[in-house]
């Protein structure tokens, strides 16, 4: 399937792009470039004039530049393109892309919305040369032909109408546990992890290629979310649920100090779920107990030690009510945490797909008096040297207001 993407530039970078025909982007929107493959059709929106540039197909796949020079390292996410036919200019691109449902750049142009923002290249007549020392154009029949090809296509999505954004708040809520077209993980496994909030990790704290590990891994949601937007990953469990899965213990990490670029840890918060019958299992001690907690401080220090300095940690953990008895399971983790680890913020993550989400549970809580447990915390912190010191440099100037009488 041919898919078309939309790029953005502006006055100051139109001309690297179009004489370069190199499209590029920064951390935002990276998660659209890397979905980029060679054969797609891309279009480059100037902002400040609103002229959509056109057409361009993608001669790579999209990819991270880290040693970028054309954009000095500030558009890292890059994709090479040529041009079909003559480079047209088209006016009030902001307009057009409107009634076309294609101004979104996370939304990816299929079918015939492709083919109907093509025809309007096809009707406009005026172009925009190259420089001289540019790449020569190829055939502006070409584009004709993508039409054709475009309009015969009966083939299924292959990539996701939505590609999601990363979160901007420290409320995240997922309607569901995956995303995109593939499954990642299982979403009847107990306990499973939502998807998106790797996703979120990664693209926050990342780059493609970066190794992450993932070592309460259990039905792989971190290894199918890292091979999808390319990094690399390890995935380990005390019980391994599939092949890609190493069975070891989170407490001894195989792995060598200071090489790990992301770790992501969806531990237990107790014994209230089985997840398997292993005899060193940390889910087999109960969060009441100092115990759970000593173990889990285990994991923490492996942790620090294969974690690259400035590197984070996202761990995400639930409280516990069992038997009206409240265990700030969290509070605990996060005190831990911070032994060894800079605090870098606490994410509230909506839980949805708990077994207590049921009309019953509802009107138990109530007659009761009890809370169901509706978020779980997402702890993230970095390692960083001298924590300390660096607190002591820190100097924070806040703002003050008059207040009126």
């Amino acid at each position: 399937m041919i898919r078309g993407f939309l790029f953005a530039c502006t006055k100051e970078s139109e001309g690297k792009c179009l004489n370069n025909l190199l499209f590029a982007t920064d951390q935002v929107y990276a998660p659209i470039t890397i979905r980029v493959r060679k054969g797609d059709l891309l279009f480059l929106n100037n902002i400040d004039t609103d002229i959509l540039h056109g057409v361009f197909r993608a001669v790579s796949d999209g990819f991270y530049n880290k040693e970028d020079k054309v954009f000095a390292g500030r558009y890292p996410y890059q994709v090479q393109v040529e041009p079909l036919g003559d480079i047209t200019k088209i006016q009030k691109a902001r307009t057009i892309l409107a009634k076309q449902d294609s101004g979104k750049r996370n939304k990816p142009i299929f079918g015939k919305k492709l083919v109907s923002l093509l025809n309007y290249f096809v009707k406009t007549s005026s172009s925009f040369p190259l420089d001289k020392d540019s790449k020569s154009h190829i055939s502006s029949s070409t584009l004709l032909e993508e039409i054709e090809k475009i309009a015969l296509s009966k083939a299924a999505l292959d990539i996701e109408s939505e590609i999601p954004l990363v979160e901007t708040t420290t409320f995240w809520d997922f309607p569901r546990q995956s995303y995109g077209l593939t499954p990642k993980g299982n979403n009847k496994y107990a306990g499973v992890t939502p998807a998106l909030i790797i996703y979120n990790m990664i693209w926050r704290y990342t780059n493609p290629g970066d190794l992450v590990v993932d070592p309460m891994c259990g039905s792989g949601t971190t290894i199918d979310v890292c091979k999808e937007e390319k990094r690399n990953v390890i995935g380990y469990d005390i019980v391994s649920t599939r092949p890609d899965i190493i069975q070891n213990d989170s407490r001894n990490i195989p792995l060598e100090n200071d090489s790990v670029d992301m770790l992501f840890i969806d531990s237990p918060y107790g014994d209230n779920i089985k997840y398997n019958y292993h005899p060193n299992n940390i889910g087999n001690i109960s969060s009441e107990s100092e115990e759970f907690y000593d173990e889990l401080e285990k994991v923490m220090k492996e942790s620090h030690r294969i974690l690259k300095d400035g590197k984070v940690l996202g761990w995400l953990i639930g409280d516990q009510w069992v038997k009206k008895k409240f265990t700030p399971v969290g509070f605990e983790i996060y005190k831990r945490l911070c032994k060894y680890f800079e605090p870098v913020d606490m994410i509230c993550v909506s839980r949805r797909g708990q077994s207590s989400n049921t009309d019953a549970w509802s009107n138990r809580a109530r007659r009761f008096n009890f809370y169901l447990r509706g978020f779980k915390y997402l702890i993230i912190v970095r390692k960083t040297a001298e924590v300390a010191d660096e607190r002591k440099r820190r100097k924070i100037k806040w703002a003050s207001y008059n207040r009126g009488r």
